[in-house]
């Protein structure tokens, strides 16, 4: 099965055989056919497809894709241009903007951050409109987590920012001897105060990958 078309369908090529992963496609194909489903089903696996797996030195997770019409495709936090950024997006361009980077707050799309290897994965991969985390059960979850592990266990040196809860519970299946993970409170307007603003994660991240030899990311928009 080529669902992606580089190097992660041979990565993945176990997982797509698995009774549970052969259902969850049945399932998702029957929701975007009865439902309003999000993101468009030709973007649901955007981020593998813009972050092949031999590029990634960054993992960045989001929670399910955004719910309303016209923002998600297929990256966490990131919207289609010309679509004004979410709340969750504004406080990451707010701590960006603290640590120095300029932002066009008008851009919500972080596409350019996946030409340079940054990961862009959320948890879930697709969700009906109006209803965040519909889809949480339907075997997303083991993807996802298949993809995580994946990375831990064959790749090495990868920068992991897990925000929030969901995000941090992950790291129990990341090898932290290979690995490093930043972790700090979800950017959304409930938590950001907590501890989001000042974490530094973007400058601590290009730190580690300038000590590792490799080319930092330009994190500005």
């Amino acid at each position: 099965m080529k669902l992606i078309g580089n190097k992660w369908d041979e990565i993945l090529s176990e997982e797509y055989a698995k009774p549970y992963f052969v259902n969850m496609l049945e399932k998702v194909n029957s929701e975007y056919a009865k439902f309003k489903v999000y993101p468009p089903q030709n973007k649901v696996f955007n981020a593998f497809k813009l972050t092949d797996f031999d590029n990634i030195k960054v993992v960045i997770l989001g929670q399910d894709p955004y719910h309303q019409p016209g923002q998600a495709h297929g990256l966490c936090f990131s919207v289609l241009p010309g679509v004004e950024p979410p709340p969750s997006l504004k406080n990451i361009y707010k701590e960006l903007k603290n640590e120095g980077y300029d932002v066009n707050e008008n851009n919500g799309c972080l596409i350019n951050w996946t030409r340079q290897g940054v990961l862009l994965l959320n948890t879930v991969l697709t969700v009906r409109e109006s209803l965040p985390q519909s889809h949480k059960n339907i075997g997303w979850l083991d993807f996802t987590d298949s993809v995580i592990k994946n990375i831990s266990d064959k790749k090495q040196g990868v920068v992991f920012l897990l925000w929030g809860r969901n995000a941090i519970d992950k790291k129990k299946i990341i090898d932290e001897s290979k690995h490093i993970c930043l972790t700090a409170p979800h950017p959304s307007p409930l938590s950001a105060y907590n501890g989001f603003f000042g974490c530094d994660h973007f400058k601590k991240c290009n730190e580690i990958l300038k000590k590792q030899g490799k080319k930092e990311i330009n994190w500005q928009v």
